[in-house]
């Protein structure tokens, strides 16, 4: 099948008309014959570019350029940036803005530099495929493109002195190696001159000139695909500037330094108008297998300057409620056995630490060997096989769909793997072998293609319907090993080159190829319109990952005959990700915001965001009436100082009014869905704005501050009685209707995605989520010995409560998740005994040390707050902290009532170390006040909402009783529960 691209898309138009438009009324007249070869002849007239600039800008609701070079600019010629989302055919549009420059303006010579060997081959398969496509729109002009290459100079004069379109890719470190360093080349010694790159060297073939001095005589146009990459370094910019272009167009989705942007599609529009696959995730969340001795490798390197490399595990340790995870750092001889209670990880004494990069390890005496991201007995491969059983039954449902909806498209599913070996790798006598993913694959293949749901798919060899490419090391022509490879070396630039040059092959339905799997070699460069499921069975690294591995699937589909599809219901995207829908979409929306640079935030409100606005039929309000309302909206509290909506703005409240100067009332409800389109109630949000919390060290000089804290800084222990049988029929009943205790499992769930102004967040469950239990472990633990050590019971007690609560079996699928609840159980059923019969004594010369109150670096966030506006002034000042975090109203009454009264002397919220022992835990009390009316009294207050018992926590209730039995023993002191302000300041 051939590939069909269609001329007439208005959104590319938009883009190259752009384009051209910064170019109107500039001469195209001049001598184009040079000395070395016939180059472009525009005359670039930088006040009329900045006007044409301007009005492209204003056309387009983008933000107006302040002038045509910025201060820190690096170079002489105009630079224009053009953000297209990817998979919305930003090669295309730069190829034929080549051609419609070449037709309307006369330029011929242009250069596309490019980051990598992927994009580069990208580019190249483009070229090759659109080849038609241009000759039949631009009347079969003639014109020529090739890839720079050192080996083949006769290229470089071709390129200089042929008189129709000549087009050149270039990869950036084909000429930035010594260019960047350079000064002047005049000046280099014959020895230096020999260590130079071919391109900057003169060349007896070529007259004795230099290659680059026939690029520089021509005034090339130069593209600049993905310059985030490109020209990233003062180095690489030298480079750049020694081509000498006429001028640059630069062309990404995420422009890091956006020179001069001229036309606009960025993610949230190119969502909205259903130019991408609308997006889905399927989430496998799995819980800690706490039934095995864990260990995973989380890093390794060194730190800082040591010359000695480190390393740092996680492993399991014991905690009261239960199995936690705990991070050691390792050096050598480190044993795991001295960081941990839990048995299983004697013999992990650390013998070797190898920190080569791309090859790193930690090797222990027990000959176990970890690399980065490894897990020993966690349940990493039951998420990768469930992975790839998501991945495959996604596949074949979305077949099925398909086949229903009578569209002829073929499906293809992605895989990006951790390490080829584990895909395929090549025995001794040089046979290939299946790694584990593949078997795993075939099972799942096989699985869901004898389901009775698919039987009217088309039946296929398992064996033919999945490939990898792979870098690969060859010997006398054969191949002896598959590399995990970076993606930017030689070997890559065949995986590539195999890859782009096979697009269309591997979309024809005859190919029964229809799963792919890679380990670096499609991170760039490479998508296929029809990818509907994108799996990564590897832990994301870097911050731009996610964004990348989409963006391999993002394009429109393709039917069969080669035309786009553009019905929504076809254009899915499915990410299979090992991590929660939430934690996908936090982390995707914080690595588009870093994509998209130039303080750019979900949410926000850029000053320009009401210029598309129509104030009537033919008129729009534009970009310096829209700052004028932005100003305005900041002014009256709607908007923040960076654009962020406040909680002012609330157009859901039946009696909301938004207040705008009168020359915008007209467009009022217009102005109000415009901010609206930034609120998500769905979405994605970063951590909310937090504040330093200051201590008023003169607090310390008020006496009845040291008076009350005389009176409450004395420390207690607590003594208990019960009655044993007592306990066991609690317990015993306890346990025996305690919730069911699951097998270790993984959830699978399957959310709808929804990206707007305001984020990345849901939209619908597009599958209920479903459990698959996973084996956990070998042998069985110490029942009773572990809950002895948990409840301090003994043994024959514990034996009588395990007995009489018949739920054995659950010990037996998950032994350590039994345990926990179990002790929990017990604990409870402990805990309703004790506090009838608890005492509490008080601990000689123990007290709480009022120096404590000067913690360093108190945050709280300002959303849960209240901010002391008279405790902290005058003398004596009358709480410790400028602001009181609060979890409650009542709290934040309490805070403002009691903030300047002048019968409250004293007033602070019981700071988190303020502690009393419980048997259910440590108890904070909320308030400590001293009131004075007829005399002074120390009162400590818990607010609640509730006198009602039944209506708290159990846990509430025992530590109230247990609060009331502590300040009774340090008489003096007044200990009640508070529903209301009046009761917090209420003595009587």
């Amino acid at each position: 099948m051939k590939l069909k691209f269609n001329p007439d898309l208005g959104y590319q138009r938009d883009a190259i008309e752009s384009t051209l438009a910064v170019f109107d009324n500039l001469s195209t007249a001049g001598e184009p014959y040079r000395k070395l070869g016939i180059a472009n002849t525009l005359t670039l007239n930088p006040d009329m570019l900045l006007e044409n600039l301007h009005r492209v800008q204003e056309y387009n609701f983008i933000e107006k350029s302040n002038s045509l070079f910025g201060a820190s600019d690096d170079y002489p010629f105009p630079n224009f940036s053009v953000e297209m989302e990817t998979g919305t055919g930003k090669t295309y549009v730069y190829l034929r803005s080549i051609f419609e420059l070449n037709q309307q303006l006369g330029l011929r010579k242009f250069i596309i530099v490019v980051p990598s060997v992927a994009i580069r081959e990208g580019v190249l398969s483009s070229l090759k495929l659109m080849k038609t496509h241009f000759r039949n729109l631009y009347d079969n002009v003639p014109f020529d493109h090739y890839v720079y290459s050192a080996k083949d100079l006769s290229k470089v004069r071709q390129f200089a002195t042929a008189n129709t379109l000549q087009i050149m890719v270039i990869n950036i470190q084909a000429f930035q190696r010594d260019a960047g360093d350079v000064e002047n080349y005049d000046n280099l010694t014959q020895d230096q001159i020999k260590k130079l790159s071919v391109i900057h060297r003169e060349q007896d073939r070529m007259s004795g000139a230099k290659p680059i001095e026939f690029i520089q005589d021509v005034r090339p146009v130069l593209i600049i695909d993905e310059p985030q990459s490109v020209d990233n370094t003062a180095k690489a910019r030298r480079a750049v500037n020694h081509l000498k272009p006429l001028f640059a167009l630069r062309y990404s989705a995420t422009h890091r330094n956006p020179y001069n942007v001229i036309y606009q599609l960025g993610p949230v529009k190119a969502y909205d108008m259903k130019l991408v696959k609308q997006i889905s995730v399927a989430s496998i969340q799995s819980q800690c297998n706490v039934n095995q001795a864990y260990l995973k490798l989380s890093k390794i390197g060194y730190v800082g300057k040591a010359k000695m490399p480190s390393a740092s595990v996680v492993i399991f340790e014991d905690k009261p409620n239960g199995t936690k995870e705990k991070s050691v750092k390792l050096k050598q001889g480190t044993d795991l056995s001295d960081h941990t209670n839990r048995s299983g990880y004697q013999g992990y004494v650390v013998d070797e630490i190898y920190a080569e990069p791309g090859a790193e390890y930690v090797r222990f005496a027990n000959n176990i060997i970890l690399e980065p991201e490894q897990e020993k007995d966690g349940i990493h491969d039951d998420v990768i096989k469930e992975q790839i059983r998501q991945t495959v039954e996604e596949h074949f449902k979305k077949e099925r769909n398909l086949q229903k909806q009578g569209v002829k498209v073929k499906v293809l599913s992605l895989f990006f793997i951790d390490k080829v070996a584990n895909y395929r790798y090549y025995d001794e006598h040089g046979n290939v072998q299946k790694g584990k993913i593949a078997r795993w694959f075939e099972e799942a293949y096989q699985e869901f293609a004898a389901s009775s749901l698919f039987n009217d798919l088309p039946k296929r060899d398992v064996e033919q319907v999945h490939n990898g490419y792979f870098a690969e090391v060859k010997k006398r022509g054969k191949v002896v090993e598959l590399k995990d490879t970076s993606g930017n070396t030689a070997s890559d630039a065949e995986v590539y080159e195999l890859i782009m040059k096979r697009k269309e092959w591997l979309l024809d339905d005859a190919v029964p190829l229809r799963f792919i799997f890679s380990h670096s070699a499609l991170k760039e460069g490479w998508d296929n319109p029809n990818v509907f499921q994108i799996c990564s069975l590897r832990e994301f690294g870097s911050e731009k990952e996610r964004r990348q591995t989409l963006g391999r699937g993002l394009r429109l589909a393709v039917d069969a005959n080669g035309d786009r599809v553009y019905d929504p219901q076809v254009n899915r995207l499915t990410v299979i990700a090992s991590e929660s829908f939430e934690e996908y979409a936090k982390n995707l929306q914080t690595e588009m915001e870093k994509d998209i640079g130039g303080g750019f935030k979900f949410g926000r409100v850029p000053t320009i965001a009401f210029a598309a606005l129509s104030i009537n039929d033919s008129e729009t309000l534009g970009q310096e009436k829209s700052r004028h309302l932005w100003q305005a909206l900041k002014t009256e509290g709607y908007l923040d100082a960076k654009g962020d909506l406040t909680a002012k703005f609330k157009p859901d409240d039946l009696y909301f009014e938004l207040q705008v100067p009168s020359d915008f009332q007209s467009i009022e409800n217009e102005i109000i869905d415009r901010l609206r389109g930034f609120m998500f109630a769905g979405r994605v949000k970063d951590a909310r704005g937090r504040t330093t919390v200051t201590y008023n060290k003169r607090v310390e000089l008020n006496p009845d501050f040291k008076a009350l804290w005389d009176k409450i800084s004395q420390k207690t222990r607590y003594a208990i009685h019960f009655d044993t049988q007592q306990l066991v029929n609690l317990a015993s009943h306890k346990l025996k209707n305690m919730p069911v205790v699951k097998p270790v499992t993984l959830t699978v769930g399957h959310t709808q995605t929804k990206l707007t102004n305001a984020g990345f967040g849901s939209d619908r469950q597009i599958s209920t989520p479903k459990e698959r239990y996973v084996s956990s472990h070998e042998t069985l633990p110490d029942l009773v010995g572990i809950l002895q050590e948990r409840t301090d019971l003994t043994r024959d007690t514990l034996l009588t409560i395990i007995r009489n609560c018949n739920r054995l079996g659950e010990f037996k699928t998950n032994p350590q998740g039994f345990i926990t609840e179990s002790a929990k159980q017990i604990k409870k059923a402990l805990d309703e005994l004790l506090v009838d019969g608890i005492r509490y004594e008080k601990l000689g010369g123990e007290h709480y040390k009022m120096e404590l109150f000067d913690e360093p670096e108190l945050e709280t966030y300002l959303d849960r707050s209240y901010q002391v506006l008279h405790g902290n002034q005058g003398s004596p000042v009358q709480t410790p902290y400028d602001y009181i975090e609060c979890d409650s109203q009542i709290e934040r009454k309490t805070a403002h009532a009691l903030d300047g009264a002048e019968n409250v002397k004293f007033f602070c919220k019981l700071p988190r170390w303020f502690t009393i022992p419980t048997p259910v835990g440590e108890y904070n009390p909320d308030w400590a006040v001293v009131l004075e009316e007829d005399r002074k009294v120390y009162l400590i207050r818990e607010t609640k909402t509730t006198h009602d018992s039944n209506k708290r926590r159990v846990e509430e209730n025992l530590k109230i009783l247990c609060g009331e039995a502590h300040f009774k023993a340090l008489g003096d002191v007044d200990y009640r529960v508070a529903t209301s302000v009046a009761e917090v300041v209420s003595s009587s």
